[in-house]
């Protein structure tokens, strides 16, 4: 799963996130990110990443 590894997200790129409060639903959060908020390679629910609109969560989906 590419949105599992820190080295497939970058600055700039669209992707889809799943925020804290969307996590029951599993509603998904489609914008640009600004910044990598996670530290390790890897994580098993998703890199952390802040958009570009300040909205914080972790990325499920990279948007071709």
């Amino acid at each position: 799963m590419p949105h599992r590894n820190r080295k497939n997200i970058k600055s700039g790129l669209e992707v889809k996130i799943v925020l804290k409060e969307d996590q029951r639903t599993g509603y998904l959060t489609e914008g640009i990110v600004k910044d990598i908020l996670t530290n390790s390679p890897s994580h098993p629910h998703g890199i952390k990443v802040r958009l570009e609109t300040g909205e914080i969560g972790r990325v499920k989906e990279i948007v071709a």
